[in-house]
């Protein structure tokens, strides 16, 4: 019996391979970036003298779609080589509550309700942009899993475990849930089998690497009675 590889070198594995993502996300980004700002200047130039409203918004749709190669590229870039976190002492709830105010357009559209649950202070040790980035992430993964009219619960908790003070943040949708190989594969980046639309792209491998770099942890448990259930554990203050 072959004998598995241990913590230390499958985490020297891990770190090549991101390694070899963020060079070959450079290059790419280097020869693909040239040709999509060409694609963008002139689209941007013929809308100028554009008058026809068809074929106006044909080219608003070249032009975004060119600018959603770059930035298809820079998620790339960010996930394999992140910029190095800079934490501060916030409180989870408050983060929260504005990240949620900010996702209100996008939750009424499809009726859907942010049930709070949990405690009111959460203390948590975090970069404040990379973690509005995993909570907007995880609850945009939700929205996109939720039937209209549903509800996604979100609960911030305060833990302790070995010695250590540590903050958890809970979202649960009622989506249709994932099957195991979806489950095995969720935060690989562009997954293609996951259903819903249920984080494609950059998004939750994007949650995986921020947690990651901050010491965290972030599991999911899904079925299809149940939904779908992120938990994150982040360090607290202290």
């Amino acid at each position: 019996m072959s004998e598995s590889p241990d913590i230390s070198t499958s985490d020297a594995f891990l770190r090549a391979k991101l390694e070899a993502l963020a060079e070959f996300a450079a290059g790419a980004g280097h020869e693909i970036n040239n040709p999509v700002a060409t694609i963008v200047g002139r689209a941007e130039l013929l809308l100028k003298g554009e008058t026809n409203p068809e074929r106006r918004q044909a080219l608003l749709t070249i032009g975004a779609q060119a600018l959603r190669i770059r930035d298809m590229i820079g998620d790339l870039m960010v996930f394999a080589r992140p910029p190095k976190p800079e934490p501060k002492s916030l409180n989870l709830v408050e983060v929260v509550d504005d990240v949620v105010r900010k996702l209100d357009e996008s939750l009424r559209a499809k009726s859907l309700t942010v049930v709070r649950a949990g405690e009111s202070s959460v203390p948590i040790l975090a970069d404040p942009v990379q973690l509005r980035v995993v909570i907007s992430n995880l609850l945009l993964n939700s929205l996109n899993a939720s039937a209209a009219g549903g509800s996604i619960t979100v609960e911030c908790s305060n833990r302790e475990a070995d010695s250590r003070r540590l903050a958890v943040l809970v979202v649960r949708d009622r989506g249709v849930g994932l099957s195991a190989i979806e489950r095995e594969h969720l935060f690989d980046p562009f997954f293609s089998g996951r259903q819903a639309g249920r984080g494609l792209g950059f998004g939750l491998c994007k949650c995986w690497r921020i947690v990651e770099l901050h010491g965290g942890q972030i599991d999911c448990d899904s079925s299809a009675e149940n939904g779908t259930t992120f938990r994150v554990t982040w360090p607290a203050v202290g």
